[in-house]
């Protein structure tokens, strides 16, 4: 970095801190072409002053990746007269779209550097070269990607698996957005692209690996669990993490869980860790393999009970028997039901199942205090979100849920005029017989 003294006033373009405009349009990866110089501001400070100036310089400071702006001031990287001694002076260098002259720094903080003798005078400026190293993905990716067009707005971490979800005008830069997301992410080995809808009902979908490894066997943590499976066979969604949470939060030990369409165990195994009596049920084989696999790796097999059925057959024959075994046994009396439905393209229709469930005589014949509590999840496309999903409930219900709804929430957007919603009603009498 050569450096010149003075209060000099540059012009700054607000761009100056983004990667090259040359890499616009690159298809394929040349690091080298990110290199870029640009002028930036710096102060030297006293090492024993550091501290108390720091705080009060902190938001000036320039940040980039891999770049520290306070350092220790070499000789050989100075052409400036200097006072201090190499090994006590410190440069804390500026954000140059923030300061261009001493003046840029407030008031306050003016006046605070003067008392410690640092004025305009001691306000420098020089070069600092860029590289491909000082930006993260996402501003690699802005860079190169279109300007006219969306760019690649997110991407999911499952493990060492980096998974994007690139629309048509971005595939001819998938190899580029590959390579950048595996330098940039963090433990990441496998960049793929899902290459087709969820259509098929095990939930999974083809996709195709950008770069890294051939490797879709992975393993995550999420909500103090351990969830190990092979992502080209399963279905995993970590954007779902809190709302997982959020219904882990409503069991409490001794409660039951019927899941419908459990995939590897994300409501499952975190409920039976609150030691809540689980029966989880998914029709994909490889999903139930690694759903009876992760429950042995945490550890909650005393309380589980693993299904691989058609979600209608888990209702009639496994729901309906627990149901009516535990609404006789009064242990079981302060209980409360649980019943998870995550399926979202289809779990409404699977409601029409619980119509008529039991015969009169049968409930008549127990004592029910509390009815179950189901959580439903479903695709809203429109205008009105909980309207339609509360609509959704009802027609495949039969009947309008008026006392027995709990809530209606919003989930996630999908899509443009597509969320995710969940529907929370108590499962009534009514419908029951």
């Amino acid at each position: 970095m050569s450096l010149s003294g003075g209060d000099i006033n540059h012009s700054v373009d607000q761009h100056v801190l983004f990667p090259p405009t040359e890499v616009r349009g690159m298809k394929s990866l040349d690091r080298g072409k990110f290199c870029k110089s640009i002028v930036v501001p710096w102060l030297m400070i006293n090492e024993m002053k550091l501290g108390p100036i720091t705080k009060h310089l902190k938001k000036y400071l320039l940040k980039l990746n891999n770049f520290k702006a306070v350092q220790v001031l070499e000789p050989s990287s100075l052409e400036c007269t200097t006072t201090e001694s190499p090994s006590s002076a410190r440069k804390i260098v500026l954000n140059p779209t923030m300061v261009k002259c001493f003046d840029d720094i407030e008031e306050d903080d003016r006046s605070i550097l003067q008392n410690f003798n640092i004025s305009k005078d001691s306000l420098s400026f020089g070069k600092l070269d860029l590289t491909y190293d000082n930006w993260g993905a996402d501003e690699l990716l802005k860079a190169i990607l279109p300007e006219d067009k969306d760019s690649l707005t997110s991407y999911s971490v499952i493990g060492h698996i980096i998974h994007v979800n690139l629309r048509d005008h971005l595939l001819d830069y998938k190899q580029v957005i590959g390579q950048i997301l595996l330098d940039k992410i963090k433990g990441a080995r496998t960049v793929v692209n899902k290459t087709d809808i969820i259509d098929n009902m095990y939930r999974n979908f083809r996709m195709e690996i950008l770069c890294g490894e051939d490797s879709m066997l992975t393993e995550v943590r999420e909500n103090h669990c351990t969830y190990k499976f092979d992502f080209s066979s399963v279905y995993w969604n970590p954007r779902l993490c809190t709302e997982h949470e959020r219904i882990v939060k409503k069991v409490k030990q001794g409660d039951i869980l019927y899941d419908v369409f459990a995939g590897v165990g994300p409501f499952a195994i975190p409920a039976a860790k609150k030691k809540c009596i689980v029966y989880a049920n998914d029709l994909n084989p490889e999903s139930y393999k690694w759903l009876k696999h992760n429950v042995k790796l945490n550890k909650v097999d005393k309380l589980f009970q693993t299904f691989n059925k058609d979600g209608e057959a888990f209702i009639k024959e496994d729901v309906r028997s627990d149901m009516l075994q535990r609404w006789q046994n009064k242990d079981f009396a302060n209980s409360t039901m649980h019943i998870t439905m995550n399926l979202p393209a289809m779990a409404a229709t699977f409601l029409k199942v619980f119509i008529g469930l039991f015969t009169p005589e049968e409930l008549d014949a127990v004592e029910v205090k509390t009815f179950p509590v189901v959580y439903l999840y479903c695709f809203a496309k429109g205008d009105n979100p909980v309207a339609i999903a509360k609509e959704m409930v009802e027609e495949n219900l039969g009947l309008e849920l008026k006392e027995d709804l709990i809530e209606v929430f919003h989930v996630r957007n999908v899509a443009m005029k597509k969320e995710m919603m969940r529907v929370t009603f108590l499962l009534s009498k009514n419908v029951l017989t």
